[in-house]
């Protein structure tokens, strides 16, 4: 997984004409999707004022959001690329000998810049079928289009810039094998129709190409999606672009940036380190306590900003300098913080439970509650652990300097205020998802300004670009998985594997059917990155487990949890590697003492199989 470059990843110089054109490019993209979020914050907060304290429901702004959501998307994704940040798995590449490397990866970067400049011509094909048209409201249909064309003629600019770096030689040969074998298969596709390759075994190999070259997973998804498109003479291309656009146009996925961008803010403006700080005041002396305040703080933190990677940040950030001063096993803490990320997992309002309840159907409130539960039993369990292999600190070396006591409670008291705003609206079914984020944004914005006046101007402007660019790279993730979906139903997919299961289901029982889910979810999370799993996935297993008799919330914090636990294992969870890279360690230094938490979530993770009642107990309560 890839992490922020402090310079562009194309292969022109600073020093010449098209590399200062690019670097101004990606910059005012960049200034572009962060003014774009900060108006689809503005636009949902203001809704929401008029909805429910003025009686004036505001009847476009819903659509005038979620065409800035697009805008985000695409735009957001743009950048991402021209940073070289979105998330890919190099794991299938280091299996391959090392002399091919180089060809592999200049191979993905050409794939790349093929997915980018075929979405941008299929969405110009859709930009000129849409003029006639219009939204429910009334509002032109290009309005949404446009977003697309911009966002996807810049990934093809960045996507071509990063394919020409390297030698001339590789660059060419890489090119022209590529464009050779596709030209084989199609042309024998076109000359011998009886004996076609089929367009599923085309989607498969162009997912297997995708991973093998270390293709970012979005891209890997575009690019399979792609390949069944242009297989399918009866699919006009323009329907591509619609199902990638499609993917990202939906209201209730503004939630996943809104909440990030909320997270990022208490990072920022000092209510993270606050918080941080009055832990190890109060658990510092106790036997485990670091381990303790990791646990604690992550699933704190895990109820404001719905995204694994910005808590990881927030918490390792803060608490790793910690770990190294007072003298404690740097490879035991992180991998204790990557185990509290999979028990975070389905802390409200987590990213994947929000996709969850989006692609398969299900209550979105109903989910955040059902996760309550289950995280508090892993996060006991974690607890229990860390008290017995840990060791007792001393507070007092952890900090380099001490705040007063009480600005630090002052501090954590705003920070519990905003958790339980968004419990209480996320729980009361007053405000959606959506609508309880915004709120969040601007609590966040504003209190968390005028109470700790740590976050300036300048540094406000560069937490919204990385906001956006964290947002673009997440739901560019989820549109491309739309178009494979798409693809994955005409070929009938999802009623194969449903028959499958039912009859497994049959023979072996409920049970074994959603432990055979999990297994599934553990090693395509650890494949996927996570959220592509549960998009593929959940729409598939959700409605056989309700055929079946299980409570849909029940089956998807389940399938969450599972999805994180692959998410962050070794050797290939790309949330392991993330972990990493944020706390200064390895990998192969941190697996092995990771793995005793991990088998304790298993442990925990089974018991919520075979005891629904841990996740239906508070939904039940409360009457979701």
């Amino acid at each position: 997984m890839t992490e922020a470059a402090v310079l562009p990843a194309w292969g022109f110089r600073h020093d010449t004409q098209p590399g200062r054109w690019l670097a101004w490019l990606t910059r005012w993209t960049e200034y572009l999707s962060a003014a774009v979020l900060a108006a689809d914050v503005a636009m949902v907060f203001i809704s929401v004022i008029y909805r429910y304290f003025l009686h004036d429901p505001v009847d476009w702004a819903e659509e005038v959001a979620r065409a800035l959501m697009i805008v985000l998307v695409f735009f957001g994704a743009a950048t991402v690329l021209a940073r070289s940040q979105h998330v890919g798995v190099d794991f299938f590449q280091l299996m391959l000998p090392a002399h091919w490397h180089p060809a592999l990866l200049q191979a993905g970067h050409w794939i790349i810049a093929g997915v980018s400049a075929s979405l941008f011509f299929s969405s110009v094909l859709l930009l000129v079928d849409s003029y006639s048209q219009t939204t429910s409201l009334g509002l032109p249909q290009w309005l949404y289009v446009y977003p697309v064309v911009a966002g996807s003629l810049f990934m093809t600019l960045f996507g071509v810039a990063n394919a020409v770096n390297g030698p001339s030689r590789r660059v060419i040969i890489t090119l022209v094998a590529g464009l050779g074998v596709l030209g084989a298969i199609y042309g024998w596709n076109f000359l011998v129709p009886a004996y076609a390759i089929p367009r599923g075994l085309l989607l498969a190999a162009g997912f297997a190409t995708g991973l093998v070259a270390g293709v970012p997973i979005g891209f890997v998804l575009a690019f399979s999606s792609l390949l069944y498109f242009l297989a399918d003479p009866s699919l006009p291309l323009l329907v591509y672009s619609q199902q990638v656009m499609a993917g990202s146009d939906h209201f209730v996925l503004l939630a996943i940036p809104f909440f990030v961008l909320a997270g990022l803010l208490m990072e920022c403006n000092g209510m993270s380190s606050r918080l941080i700080e009055l832990l190890l005041r109060i658990f510092g002396r106790v036997r485990g306590g670091m381990g303790l305040i990791t646990i604690t703080a992550t699933a704190f933190f895990s109820g404001v900003s719905g995204s694994k990677l910005a808590d990881i940040a927030a918490v390792g950030g803060i608490v790793m300098p910690a770990v190294r001063r007072t003298k404690q096993d740097p490879n035991e803490a992180a991998g204790l913080l990557a185990a509290t990320a999979v028990m975070a997992e389905t802390i409200p309002p987590c990213v994947n439970m929000i996709i969850m309840g989006f692609v398969a159907n299900i209550s979105i409130a109903g989910l955040f509650m059902a996760g309550l539960v289950p995280a508090a039993v892993m996060a006991l369990a974690l607890a229990v652990l860390a008290v017995v292999v840990g060791k007792k600190i001393n507070p007092d070396d952890a900090f380099e300097h001490r705040r007063p006591l009480l600005k630090l409670i002052g501090g954590a008291l705003v920070a519990v205020v905003m958790v339980g705003m968004i419990g209480k609206g996320v729980t009361s079914g007053v405000a959606t998802s959506t609508e309880v984020s915004a709120f969040a944004v601007i609590y966040a914005l504003v209190v968390g300004s005028l109470a700790f006046r740590e976050l300036s101007v300048k540094a406000l402007a560069q937490l919204f670009v990385r906001s956006a660019s964290m947002a673009g790279g997440i739901l560019f993730i989820v549109a491309a998985a739309s178009s494979l979906s798409f693809a994955l139903t005409i070929e009938q997919i999802p009623q194969l594997v449903s028959g499958a299961m039912i009859a497994f289901a049959h023979q072996w029982g409920s049970t074994m059917f959603i432990l055979l889910a999990v297994v599934m979810m553990i090693i395509f999370g650890a494949v996927l990155e996570g959220a592509p799993a549960l998009i593929i996935f959940g729409p598939l297993l959700t409605p056989i487990a309700q055929q079946l008799g299980v409570n849909p919330l029940h089956f998807g914090t389940v399938m969450v949890i599972a999805m994180g636990l692959g998410l962050f294992a070794p050797p290939i969870g790309l949330g392991l590697f993330a972990t990493c890279a944020i706390t200064g360690t390895k990998v192969k230094d941190v697996a092995r003492p990771m793995m005793k938490y991990l088998a304790v979530l298993l442990a925990a993770l089974i018991l919520l199989v075979l005891v629904p009642s841990f996740s239906l107990w508070l939904p039940t309560r409360l009457g979701l």
